[in-house]
């Protein structure tokens, strides 16, 4: 499997990192997060809808705004590991405890909801979709943004989030798997100047970072190359700045 696109523009969100000088230093380093350091304050996102979100959903918000501030965009493609958890545990506690199910909480807990959030903020009625598919949920996004393409959708908006994982499924998780808040927003076209292509996965997972977070600290630092790993595939990214 082969994809290719431009880059127009990009946004990212994680503890301690905010503007894109910040991201540029951090992809000089080898890739880690201080998850001790906080996220930054939305400066997109109205009080009243950044309360009803959580914090990965509402770091993808705020990115997807900032976005839709610089750029005109035809459709838009969120894409989660895990999505609501914190809800959807919170919803099942009270079932289970045959309490009554916070409304918010009920009314959220759905995947797309950040998107129908980024949306209706945005007072913008896009074609929008929703991807969970693991591990690779971020490169499955990819696939959907070049479908929208090829349906004629010129710039599409992909964002990639998660927010922290409740303690109850620590036991599951790996333990190097990191607990963040985080969002990677990118305004992709069509064009070759980054190419990907998919290759049989020959090794055990390695890195702890999101896929998205990987491909960022890929994207803006010196190499021409890059490879995520992923459940079943490789991904193989090459950049191509003529």
């Amino acid at each position: 499997m082969n994809l290719a696109y431009s880059l127009v523009d990009w946004q990212a969100l994680a503890p301690g990192l905010a503007s894109q000088d910040d991201w540029q230093r951090w992809a000089q380093q080898p890739p880690a997060l201080d998850t001790a350091l906080p996220v930054a304050k939305p400066h997109f996102l109205p009080m009243m809808t950044a309360r009803r979100l959580s914090g990965g959903s509402r770091a993808a918000v705020e990115c997807g705004l900032a976005l839709l501030a610089r750029r005109a965009v035809d459709a838009v493609v969120f894409t989660s590991r895990h999505g609501e958890l914190e809800r959807n545990l919170r919803i099942l506690t009270a079932l289970a405890n045959e309490e009554a199910l916070s409304p918010t909480d009920f009314a959220m807990s759905v995947h797309n909801s950040a998107v129908g959030s980024l949306t209706i903020a945005a007072k913008q009625p896009l074609v929008s979709t929703s991807v969970s598919a693991g591990i690779d949920s971020f490169q499955q996004g990819l696939i959907e943004v070049s479908a929208l393409h090829q349906a004629g959708y010129r710039q599409v908006l992909l964002v990639d989030f998660d927010g922290v994982i409740p303690d109850y499924y620590r036991p599951w998780l790996p333990e190097s798997v990191e607990q963040l808040s985080y969002a990677v927003g990118l305004v992709l076209g069509a064009g070759e100047t980054l190419r990907c292509a998919a290759r049989p996965q020959t090794s055990k997972l390695s890195g702890v970072l999101p896929q998205s977070l990987a491909f960022l600290h890929g994207l803006l630092n010196a190499a021409t190359d890059f490879t995520l790993p992923g459940d079943r595939l490789s991904w193989r990214w090459e950049k191509n700045h003529d």
